[in-house]
């Protein structure tokens, strides 16, 4: 089962008591203050691991809490401190407060880790309060209280490029021929319903990352089926390859539905690179095929696509010319390529 999104809340430890002691002993015939202060509760961390890749642990377990530390003793000893909780987490969780869209961070590396509940503070003994006019205090400081919080935590998977398209556009079937991934492919209509992602081996040495999600519709933005839901799935991405099947409806239309529909979801998706893939070529005759060719050229044209191709997953026609023009993506869009 795959779950993307969850909220969770999260409390840290109480810091234990400080001690009121005293006592006397040898040479010290009037003895003294020696309480020990209190441990400092535990904390809660998020920790960024590459072994998961769903959120589906915190789906039934929502509240988690570090332990308090432990009180002072006499003698000046300290408390223990309270053990801390480590929370791991896939790579690609952005952190949000609550249900606010403040963004807290961003888990991308394996073994990044976030602070977000800190441990109270240890009270402090009586040892700690003597002074020259009160040599024997005898009080001692409570341990500060935990931090509670509410955090939203949300899966953007880290791909390098991203397919987009409506409903049995042939992205799943693509992500299958190209790579070692295995989402659901039939001979029926129907439609993803979880992202997948799948590593396209470019040769040379060279491999991407293609993240499949489900497919958009228009008024996706409104909430429409489900794609408009996994759209951060390629938030991440670097370029963007919009697929189109013309056996299904004219091409021009569903590529205005697809560029509408990323617009709506953020200004980050819409100036992403992207090029367009015309997908099922081998359900088509020379006619249809030569005809729903020059109807993209012309919109890529007008919307500024780095590039148009024709491929058909089923015979793998154009998918040597496809990796080629994923390698340019992936090589021409490096964070430090200038």
């Amino acid at each position: 089962m795959f779950l993307d999104i969850t909220t969770i809340k999260l409390e840290s430890g109480k810091g234990g008591e400080g001690c009121v002691s005293t006592r006397r002993e040898k040479y010290m015939p009037r003895g003294g203050p020696d309480g020990g202060n209190g441990g400092t509760g535990g904390s809660v961390w998020f920790e960024a691991t590459d072994e998961m890749t769903t959120l589906l642990d915190f789906r039934y377990r929502r509240v988690y809490k570090a332990s308090p530390g432990k009180a002072g003793g006499g003698n000046r000893r300290t408390g223990h401190d309270g053990e801390d909780v480590v929370l791991s987490v896939p790579c690609g969780t952005s952190v949000y407060s609550g249900d606010e869209d403040n963004l807290l961070g961003d888990l991308l590396e394996p073994g990044q880790r976030l602070l977000l509940a800190k441990g109270g503070k240890g009270g402090k003994g009586n040892w700690e309060f003597r002074n020259a006019r009160n040599q024997t205090p005898m009080h001692a400081q409570p341990g500060r209280p935990g931090h509670q919080v509410t955090v939203r935590l949300e899966l953007k998977l880290i791909a390098d490029i991203g397919l987009v398209g409506e409903p049995n556009a042939g992205k799943s079937t693509l992500l299958s021929v190209v790579t070692a991934a295995r989402p659901k492919v039939a001979d029926y209509p129907f439609t993803t319903l979880v992202p997948n992602l799948g590593i396209v081996d470019l040769g040379d040495f060279n491999s991407c990352t293609l993240a499949d999600i489900p497919g958009l519709i228009e008024g996706a933005a409104e909430g429409k089926g489900l794609g408009h839901e996994f759209l951060r799935h390629v938030e991440r991405t670097r370029a963007l390859l919009l697929l189109v099947d013309p056996s299904l409806e004219p091409p021009r239309r569903a590529l205005d539905v697809l560029r509408s529909e990323l617009k709506r979801h953020g200004q980050r998706l819409a100036e992403l690179p992207f090029a367009v893939v015309i997908t099922k070529q081998d359900l088509l005759d020379e006619s249809g095929a030569a005809e729903a060719l020059d109807a993209v050229r012309e919109w890529a044209d007008d919307h500024g696509a780095i590039e148009v191709l024709s491929i058909s997953s089923a015979t793998r026609q154009g998918l040597d010319k496809l990796k080629k023009l994923m390698l340019k993506l992936y090589a021409d869009n490096m964070p430090d390529a200038e």
